[in-house]
């Protein structure tokens, strides 16, 4: 049952929910209710289809033209939204080229010509529609974006994404040397007032009606405004490209504003390490050349960090920052295997990032599956990773650290969704299904009817009568896995943020 004036819509099926980087909740039949604003009013597991009413009715509501009930089939799963916590929009259009450069010869003969067309307005509002469209389809509810260096492209991008509804943070790069002529800002004054303004233009955009009750529960004062949609970032691209001033300066923006967040490059490459302590002969390392000029903190986001020593992941750690963990862009611009276990171990926050156009691919799906690969990477490079057999009973990974080991699903589900949600300090009211949060969500299809020839959906085995002995919370992880390593945007049917469908197959349809 349906209405356009329905005050609350409820979902009845199967539901994939991260817990923590150990554990997620696989509820074959559980009932979901979400709020007309978005929020999630309350969830119940273990619901059969004779007892769904009864138990709307124990939470004050009936099957009528208030509710719009969804009953999902077998092979449709609800799961949170991916959360991207690095990405460049002008960088899409490059998907797929320049693989055969490493990261400075890559940036320089591939990316910066690029990113220099944006000084078009109308060229960057056109081609940001595209950007975003594409990015939304492919299951990603939050996004960090990385701009440009000019300011009115990107407005564009923030108005865009606002536009579509998806939730994100956008800033403009902050490039005063070593770049190309027609690429780089003119003095560091420059390039701070140009930011300022974006910070200004971003926050006058209008705010959702109502915070979720949930939100700032767990959070704190350098929390994001539930409120708003998109949020401005402090952007220094990366240590390179800006000079101490510059530096300096965007740390006393930020610090007079301890909500700002802040995202930049960090130990991506050998040589980009080289040549930023060349660059920093004060510092110690390059997490020292952040700390110095007060960009290192709790609402900071490194991208990367393969190269990181063990000093500095103790100063990430104490500081608070997170780690946006790129591994398709890591792979394609062969600047290594980020030590993602050993960060976790240490209690450093870790999400993923599509890196794009590094990163071949603007889906989330795609880092999940190889971040999967570059942790089996470590693990058959170390002697400490036991190896599987039948004879041996599987370790629980509740129990043993995530240092030179394979990433199990929960991880890896983790990282893609909570994980990210921690990373931008979101997670008191995204990044997973609890009632008080926003209902930022996957309607996911398995099915053959998704049209996708690499998942072989459970309606095909009920057709062919083959029985896998499992039973319905184990089919449903199964249903999980196959989506997280053989799914693409074809099954992913709706894309939600705060309630609302903004994408998917079905919205295109």
């Amino acid at each position: 049952m349906a209405s356009n004036t329905a005050s609350v819509t409820v979902f009845h099926g199967a539901v994939i929910n991260p817990v923590n980087l150990s554990l997620y909740d696989a509820l074959p039949s559980a009932l979901l209710c979400v709020a007309s604003s978005g929020e999630i009013l309350w969830i119940e597991q273990n619901v059969p289809d004779s007892m769904v009413q009864d138990v709307m009715a124990r939470n004050g509501h009936i099957l009528d033209d208030t509710v719009n009930f969804v009953q999902l089939k077998r092979g449709e799963f609800l799961m949170p939204g991916f959360i991207d916590t690095h990405t460049h929009a002008p960088q899409v259009p490059n998907i797929g080229s320049g693989g055969e450069h490493e990261l400075l010869d890559w940036l320089a003969e591939v990316t910066f010509p690029m990113e220099a067309r944006f000084s078009d307005v109308e060229f960057s509002r056109k081609t940001y529609r595209a950007v975003v469209r594409r990015i939304i389809d492919s299951g990603t509810t939050t996004c960090c974006y990385y701009g440009t260096i000019h300011l009115e492209g990107t407005k564009a991008l923030a108005d865009v994404v606002h536009e579509f509804g998806q939730r994100a943070f956008v800033g403009k790069c902050n490039m005063d040397r070593n770049s190309s002529e027609d690429y780089v800002e003119p003095s560091p004054t420059a390039s701070i007032d140009a930011t300022r303004d974006l910070i200004t233009y971003i926050r006058t955009l209008p705010l959702l009606p109502a915070s979720p009750s949930g939100a700032r529960t767990n959070g704190g004062t350098r929390d994001p405004d539930p409120r708003a949609l998109v949020h401005p970032i402090i952007t220094p691209r990366f240590a390179i490209t800006c000079t101490a001033p510059l530096l300096s300066g965007l740390g006393k923006l930020a610090a007079a504003d301890p909500t700002l967040h802040i995202q930049t490059h960090i130990s991506e490459n050998k040589s980009e390490v080289v040549f930023t302590k060349s660059l920093f002969p004060e510092c110690t390392g390059y997490a020292d050349v952040y700390d110095k000029a007060g960009l290192l903190r709790d609402n900071t986001i490194l991208a990367h960090a393969v190269h990181l020593t063990d000093d500095e992941m103790d100063v990430i750690k104490k500081r608070g920052a997170g780690i946006s963990h790129c591994p398709t862009s890591n792979f394609n611009l062969r600047s290594g295997v980020s030590r993602v276990g050993e960060m976790l171990d240490r209690g450093i926050k870790v999400g993923l990032g599509t890196d794009v156009s590094g990163g071949f691919s603007p889906s989330v799906l795609t880092a999940i599956q190889h971040a999967s690969i570059a942790s089996k990477i470590v693990a058959m490079q170390s002697d400490s990773e036991p190896p599987l057999s039948p004879s041996k009973p599987r370790p629980s990974w509740h129990s043993i650290p995530f240092a030179k080991k394979q990433l199990p699903i929960p991880t890896l589900l983790h990282l893609a969704t909570l994980g990210g949600a921690q990373v931008c300090n979101m997670a008191s009211y995204t990044g997973s299904f609890a009632p008080g949060k926003f209902f930022d969500a996957l309607l996911v299809n398995v099915r053959e009817e998704a049209g996708n020839p690499s998942v072989w959906g459970v309606d095909v085995d009920e057709v062919l009568g083959v029985g896998r002995g499992k039973g319905e919370e184990e089919e449903l992880k199964g249903m999980l896995e196959k989506f997280l390593f053989c799914g693409d945007d074809r099954n992913i049917a709706r894309v939600y943020v705060h309630g609302k469908v903004i994408g998917g197959k079905e919205w295109k349809a």
